[in-house]
């Protein structure tokens, strides 16, 4: 049933939104009225999911728009854009909430002894550009066609790989890091406009992106060993910690990496 609140009526725009915290949230914001403009890259093997995805949402009153686009296409950006421009219209309830969960890059080690094993140029950048710069555009188009709701929040899903090595995982970390900077850069330069930005920091979490990372077996053995609440992160501490700080008394949170982990980097 559809919770009355402050987000209802207002829309998302969901990058990477057919699976992981992507897809969570896309269902979570629905039940608070929120509607949702989902981005994803998908196959036709998991279109299916999308379907799931967009069922939920509707069953919920809300408006789910999808897009199947790579979310890095300048081309495909302004499409979805304008096409948000036009169904949202010009009333007072627009974009609410910008979250960026895209997970799509190169996970090959810098440096090895066959040198064809190792990333390159082409795949550095292209990571860097999908899961960093991405942010950047995104917000940039939304902020031209004015289609930030008041008080409007930008989220960014980073992880303690920004900071941390795991084999293989280099592109990835530095591309994290730079979506980190982004944001503390966005958040200064929209906080005249009262548009928050801020990067969320999981716990490791049950994800497709995680299934993707060599040698992940250990990386969550490690972490359930090591989490003083005794669990993994799951996609709903994402979801409903998003929903809490989109409320009107969390406007003051701008440009911080928040912790969404349980305490697991503490220990």
């Amino acid at each position: 049933m559809k919770i009355d609140n402050w987000l209802e009526g207002h829309w998302a725009l969901i990058l990477g939104a057919s699976s992981g915290f992507g897809a969570e949230v896309s269902k979570k914001l629905s039940e608070y009225g929120v509607n949702i403009i989902g981005v994803h890259l998908d196959r036709k093997g998991t279109m299916g999911n999308v379907e799931e995805i967009v069922s939920y949402i509707q069953s919920n009153g809300s408006e789910a728009k999808f897009f199947n686009i790579n979310a890095a296409d300048e081309e495909k950006r302004n499409h979805v854009l304008n096409e948000a421009s036009t169904f949202i219209g010009d009333n007072n309830k627009k974009i609410k909430i910008l979250l960026h969960s895209l997970a799509f890059g190169s996970l090959k080690p810098y440096l090895t002894e066959e040198s064809g094993s190792n990333v390159t140029q082409k795949q550095m950048e292209m990571t860097i550009d999908v899961m960093a710069n991405s942010i950047v555009y995104w917000t940039q188009g939304i902020v031209q066609r004015s289609l930030f709701s008041p008080n409007g929040r930008i989220y960014a899903m980073t992880s303690a790989g920004s900071r941390k090595i795991w084999p293989t995982y280099g592109p990835v970390s530095a591309a994290k890091s730079a979506l980190e900077s982004h944001i503390r850069q966005i958040s200064v330069e929209l906080a005249p406009q009262r548009i928050t930005a801020n990067s969320l920091c999981a716990g490791v979490t049950l994800t497709p992106a995680l299934d993707k990372i060599p040698g992940n077996n250990d990386i969550i053995d490690e972490a359930t060993r090591n989490n003083p609440s005794n669990r993994l992160t799951l996609t709903s501490d994402i979801s409903g910690s998003i929903v809490a700080l989109s409320h009107p008394g969390a406007d003051w949170i701008t440009g911080n990496v928040i912790m969404v982990d349980g305490g697991e980097e503490l220990t």
